[in-house]
């Protein structure tokens, strides 16, 4: 598989020694709107740099485009490499807008291309195997998810493209947050309701928020919180799903999160207190483990896992808490949209 890189930032970054090391794909092109910025990234992985992004329409010799820009190019880039017969993989969020979002999940259904979200969060091996324990019976039925995600922001931060209303769909929820909504939404499933506030306390980013908090609630009442933060100043993650019968922690990422672990605790009111911990160190796999999701489902010609219509549910999820916290009411999420994947059984 010959793949290109739109985008020279952090996530082309991260994505790129993937493409490298993963037997059967070839890295072919880097862009970036600056010739010398994607000269400088596509000489550190030996392959090709390239400017701006319309090639990716022009060129028959790829296979798959990685999206790594700003929110306000997805729904182009991918358009245009989705009708020119490549698959897709863009980074979260999807696009700034459901309509947006939408139009690019059609084009793939229309295409018969994939389409895949960059929702690495839910490959992170805590996150995986806290699955695994669910599936087991180790929490027993879903009560609630409870998801704090923060980082500390940095001098300056007002003036990078995150804090741009115009090439962004969203704050610190739709930016950081969007991937707590995303696993809440596969652990627990369909959410019927969702009650949501948003302040701009401490950067100059405002209407974008600085601090997104959002309850959202299923048919059955079970109830997901989330909270993104851009005024954690230690960062934090910390995903929580508790049962009726014990939970499943993942609390960090790596890096500057700390060591990524995973606890598994049952229910017991007399015998001793006992956890089991798994504690993950190293470098960060979710982002091969992602990417090799993205090849089976090629392969294996079907709707990848963290797909593209699960990338537009989270957009809808994450503009409803902003309705909520406009209006100040619970908001009703609405029907479902014929894009989005049906959650029969989450998890």
């Amino acid at each position: 598989m010959r793949v290109g890189i739109v985008g020279a930032g952090l996530q082309a970054r991260r994505r790129a020694p993937v493409l490298k090391s993963v037997p059967g794909t070839e890295l072919a092109v880097i862009s970036s709107a600056h010739l010398a910025t994607a000269k400088a990234l596509a000489r550190e992985f030996g392959c090709e740099a390239a400017e701006g992004w319309q090639w990716v329409a022009k060129r028959d010799d790829l296979d798959a485009i990685l999206v790594c820009t700003p929110p306000d190019l997805h729904r182009a880039i991918t358009l245009a490499a989705l009708k020119s017969g490549k698959h897709v993989l863009c980074e979260k969020p999807l696009a700034r807008t459901l309509e947006e979002a939408n139009d690019m999940v059609t084009a793939a259904r229309e295409t018969d291309r994939v389409l895949k979200c960059g929702f690495n969060h839910r490959y992170h091996p805590g996150v995986l195997h806290a699955r695994r324990w669910v599936r087991e019976g180790g929490t027993g039925e879903f009560i609630f998810v409870r998801c704090r995600y923060g980082i500390c922001g940095h001098p300056g931060y007002e003036q990078e493209w995150r804090a741009n209303p115009a090439l962004v769909g969203g704050g610190q929820l739709m930016e950081q947050g969007i991937h707590a909504v995303d696993l809440a939404r596969s652990f627990l499933g369909e959410f019927q309701e969702v009650t949501g506030f948003i302040g701009t306390h401490y950067w100059p980013t405002a209407p974008l928020e600085d601090n997104g908090f959002a309850l959202y609630r299923t048919a059955s009442g079970q109830v997901a919180f989330v909270h993104a933060s851009l005024t954690q100043w230690k960062n934090l993650f910390s995903f929580e799903i508790f049962g009726k019968d014990g939970y499943a922690m993942v609390e960090g990422l790596g890096g500057s999160y700390g060591n990524e672990r995973v606890t598994l605790g049952r229910r017991a009111f007399n015998a001793p207190f006992a956890e089991e911990v798994i504690e993950f160190r190293g470098q960060d796999s979710s982002w091969e483990t992602e990417w090799l999701e993205f090849v089976r489902a090629i392969e294996e010609h079907r709707e990848p896992d963290g797909s593209g219509a699960d990338g537009a549910a989270a957009i809808r999820l994450v503009l409803g808490a902003y309705d909520a916290a406009r209006t100040g009411v619970t908001v009703r999420l609405g029907p479902k949209q014929s894009w989005e994947p049906t959650l029969a059984k989450a998890v």
